[in-house]
């Protein structure tokens, strides 16, 4: 899991402070733009994206950033932040030198609205809009319907699985989630590493509640049971639906693998996901549900056979629904060129800047999948595990909720998650009752309850 870090709540008045300040002044990267009908068409921009400074996904931007220029003679310099980036972002706006145009996560789209920070995006008039993945369009769109920024890169998640383990024990791949289970629990007690110990388990699980860790790991399973966050799905009528017998049982089965089967990695209740992948390489664990990011890793330390990528089974609810992130081109308020901006996204989510965004097989790679539904995927990276993950994508891919603002909704559901799966004597209907109590009340809060 790739997760972002959210805004501190010691923030929260300078974010006020900074979206009053761009209503009525207009920010820009140098101060003195009049807004986005007006500007220089080939004033430079500065672009941010979050990633690691000296990494090969900063090569990567740095070169798309120069084919652009030479396609348009529109300079375009990238400048790669990685820590604390959004906390330098508020800065810049408070500084009134925002960049044009900054590549971030889905998940920011809500913040970054709610500050005032980017401009709105004109889904019809985005030159090659119209060839994008209609489900990806679903990450830049905000809470009031309107669109706030053009999707670049898209990612979901697949079951890692030892292979080797599920081998050497004569299972087959798991078709439904029964199967799963039992696969899970084949590798808890039959000893798959055959040292004669017991210290192999099932699943490997980030159940903290760091940065809502744990829903985001359940979202999945409650997807596919057949269960919701909410009802209501056009973002200003909504009521919770957490607690739906779906969703009822979704939790149970999560309980259960922890308390009754006792099939999750010892520990899980407070890994972040900077220790649950060593746990996997280790070979504590042999099912984590991760993403493709993590292929290079695993290869290098386990090797490429020793594993296998699979889809998420379909669950109870008949289907299979994962979640689904990505980064989207977000076009900064007040750029002093509102044109460049535009001509910017659009070429990153052209086909030759798709293409070059893939970067092959390399872990230069900032388009994981690619969003422009003319590229082929695999005539540009020769490992066909990243098929599974596009189909995933395209077939059960599904963004997290489009409300205001989406982390206190996660971080509350993994906050009671996490104290269930951590006490087994716990109930799991009156905790999913107590969420959707706490659910209602954000939901009116945010001026989205009905």
């Amino acid at each position: 899991m790739n997760r972002r870090s959210v805004f501190p709540s010691a923030s929260t008045a300078l974010a006020a402070s900074l979206a009053a300040l761009l209503a009525l002044t207009t920010l820009t990267a140098c101060g003195d733009a009049a807004g986005p009908a007006a500007g220089d068409d080939k004033a430079p921009l500065k672009i941010w994206v979050r990633k690691p400074p000296g990494s090969p996904t900063e090569k990567t931007h740095q070169d798309l950033a120069a084919a652009f220029t030479r396609a348009t003679g529109i300079e375009a310099e990238v400048s790669a932040l990685f820590d604390d980036f959004e906390t330098k972002l508020q800065q810049a706006a408070a500084q009134r030198k925002l960049p044009d145009l900054i590549v971030n996560d889905t998940a920011q789209l809500g913040t970054l609205v709610k500050q005032g920070l980017v401009r709105e995006v004109d889904k019809g008039a985005v030159r090659g809009g119209d060839q994008l993945i209609p489900a990806s369009w679903e990450a830049a769109k905000a809470a009031d319907g309107k669109y706030y920024g053009v999707p670049f890169s898209a990612q979901t998640f697949a079951l890692f699985v030892r292979k080797d383990w599920r081998e050497k024990l004569g299972i087959a791949p798991p078709a439904d989630w029964d199967q799963l289970d039992a696969l899970a629990t084949a590798f808890t007690t039959k000893d798959p590493d055959g040292n004669g110990k017991a210290d192999t388990y099932g699943y490997v699980i980030p159940g903290t509640t760091k940065r809502g860790y744990l829903d985001w790991y359940f979202s999945s399973f409650l997807w596919s049971a057949g269960g919701d966050y909410f009802t209501g799905g056009d973002g200003e009528h909504l009521k919770p639906a957490i607690d739906s017998p779906a969703a009822l049982a979704a939790a149970r089965r999560l309980k259960g693998q922890f308390c009754e089967d006792k099939n999750v990695v010892p520990g899980a209740v407070t890994a972040e996901t900077t220790q649950t992948h060593p746990l996997f390489e280790a070979g504590k664990g042999g099912i984590y549900l991760t993403g493709p990011y993590n292929m290079a890793r695993f290869d290098k330390a386990l090797g490429a056979d020793t594993y296998e990528v699979l889809a998420l089974p379909a669950g109870p609810g008949g289907k299979s629904s994962v979640l689904a992130e990505g980064e989207n081109a977000y076009l900064m308020a007040g750029s002093k060129n509102p044109k460049g901006q535009l001509a910017y996204a659009e070429y990153l989510i052209g086909a030759e800047g798709q293409k070059a965004g893939m970067a092959g097989d390399t872990a230069g790679n900032v388009v994981r999948l690619p969003v422009n539904e003319t590229v082929d995927l695999a005539s540009v990276r020769t490992d066909k595990r990243w098929l599974v993950f596009d189909k995933v994508y395209r077939d059960a891919g599904r963004y997290s909720p489009v409300v205001k603002e989406w982390t206190p909704f996660r971080q509350a559901s993994a906050e009671a998650l996490n104290g269930m799966v951590a006490d087994c004597g716990s109930d799991p209907g009156a905790m999913l009752a107590k969420l959707a109590e706490s659910f209602s009340a954000e939901l009116k809060k945010q001026g989205a309850g009905s």
